[in-house]
This record gives C-alpha cells, structure tokens and sequence, in this order.
C-alpha cells in the first residue's frame, strides 16, 4: 500500500487513481500509523512553500517522513512535493525544507528569459542519469508541468531536465527519495508508467 500524505494542501484523490488505475493500492492519509505501515510515501502538494512546510510540520508529519526514509522506504515528492524534499526555499523569504536532498528552490524567471512564468503545459524530458522511474518511458517523453520556482544549486541527483528558455531540474532521485517537479498524475500514459516504476522499486 502506498501513502498519499494529506496535510491539508491539494486535492489529492485524482494521485489516488492513478495508483489505482496502474493496480496499486494507494491511501490518502494524514494518519502517522498509516504512513509508517506504508510500503512507500507520496509527498504531493501545489501552492506556496511557506505554507505547506509549515502545515506539513504542524503534525509532525515532517519527522515522520524524515524517519521512514531513514529506514529505507522509497518516497516520491511531486511538484511542491519535490521542493519540499531540498535544503531550502526563496518563495516568500527563506523557508527550511525536509533537507533530504542538497539544493535550493528558486525563482526560474531570472534562468528562462521571456518565457511567461509559471512554466505551464506540456514539456520533453531530457534524461541525465538513470532512474528507476523512467523504466517504462524514453528520452524525449513529454509530461506536465504548473511550477514559477525549480530546484537549483542541486549539487547531485538531478536525473532529467527539461528545456523553457534554460535547463530547469525536472526530476532527482538520491538513494530511496525520488522527486518530480511534474505532475504524472495530469501526465497521460507517461505519467501512469512513471507511477507504476515507483510502485515496483
């Protein structure tokens, strides 16, 4: 069974039925019991940065995650999910992030010359690593993207870019923490093969 952690930001039943539509059992939870009792996590969220990590805290659901992780349980951050997962953030003053990966999130208006921000719609992947996650999806595959702030400074991990006026990170994987700055769940087919990866690590 996969966790969907709900701290109260997003609505997170169309992530739900993408597990289930590639058979997998996924619950949306703020349950620590159930997190714990979880195969794997998923860290979801839209809005601001400040405003999640700060909700995600509240209930501690931030030492629960941390502390699963540290056991070995594969966890997928997506989109504000896959912030949260770096050192830190720029949105609205200097928020602390999980700090599972090294790097900082930060504006892409100052990397993407006169690209409207946010960077919306569909955008290729351009692989530069392997990952787990791209098992069932090839180079150049397009996914969706909604996001005004990207992962920079990220000294290792980074396993695809995607191109909007420059490079921005599009996902990362370190060790059993996996992240996309795009939505597989709004993704098409690519998107539900890049959840069934996750769900077979």
């Amino acid at each position: 069974m996969i966790a969907i952690v709900d701290y109260g930001v997003g609505n997170l039943f169309s992530l739900a039925s993408s597990f289930s539509h590639v058979g997998c059992d996924a619950l949306v939870t703020g349950d620590e019991k159930i997190i714990k009792s979880a195969d794997k996590i998923i860290l979801p969220g839209v809005g601001a940065f400040p405003d999640a990590i700060k909700k995600l805290k509240e209930n501690d659901l931030d030492k629960v995650i941390i502390e699963e992780v540290k056991k070995g349980k594969p966890l997928l951050g997506i989109c504000l999910g896959m912030q949260m997962l770096f050192t830190k953030s720029y949105e609205f003053g200097v928020s602390s992030g999980l700090d599972l990966i090294s790097g900082e999130i930060k504006e892409i208006k100052p990397l993407i010359g006169n690209n409207k921000v946010p960077h919306i719609g569909w955008n290729s992947l351009d692989f530069q690593s392997d990952s787990k996650l791209f098992k069932y999806i090839k180079n150049g595959d397009y996914v969706y993207f909604v996001h005004s702030y990207s992962a920079q400074n990220v000294n290792s991990g980074v396993t695809a870019t995607t191109f909007y006026g420059s490079p921005l990170t599009a996902s990362v994987e370190k060790d059993n923490v996996y992240g996309t700055q795009f939505h597989p769940e709004k993704s098409g087919k690519v998107g539900l093969d890049i959840l069934k990866a996750f769900t077979e690590i």
